[in-house]
């Protein structure tokens, strides 16, 4: 046997499926590696898009939360404004109402004293006139009796 004849076939026989193998095989091997690398590379560029977007998503939630607080801050503090405007319209209210009773408890008492006035006067005359007659020890007529009630009446005003 002879190695040389052998070993030359083998090399033969090895460079024709080294041929056929680059030829037939091999370009669809690449394109396939080539395809699944793309594949990876896009899974990858879209899980790191992914990735951005849901960075984004939550700063955006963030961003939102932070507005609501604020939103709901200041309507707590208008509510609280117009309660406190609620509470001194209702003490100036009050306040008003209160005056207004005063003045007409003020009215009422004025009304009052001068009827009470009025009538110790009229009681007073009639006093003076009893103890005019008790002295005198006579009666008086109407007419001067009006006379002098009218007399006293005008110097009690």
């Amino acid at each position: 046997m002879d190695i040389n004849a052998t070993l030359l076939g083998h090399v033969i026989w090895f460079g024709v499926f080294i041929w056929i193998t680059m030829k037939y095989i091999w370009p669809p091997l690449q394109k396939a590696m080539h395809e699944r690398q793309q594949e990876i590379a896009g899974g990858l560029a879209a899980a790191e898009q992914g990735r951005r977007d849901l960075e984004q998503a939550e700063k955006k939630s963030q961003d939102v939360i932070t507005e609501a607080r604020a939103n709901a801050s200041e309507i707590i503090g208008q509510a609280e404004k117009r309660g406190a405007e609620v509470v001194e319209e209702a003490k100036t209210i009050a306040h008003a109402e209160a005056e207004r009773i005063l003045e007409g408890a003020k009215a009422d008492i004025d009304q009052e004293l001068a009827r009470a006035k009025e009538e110790l006067r009229s009681q007073l005359s009639s006093l003076v006139i009893a103890g005019t007659e008790k002295i005198l020890k006579q009666e008086v007529d109407k007419a001067q009796h009006k006379k002098i009630l009218m007399e006293l009446e005008e110097e009690f005003n």
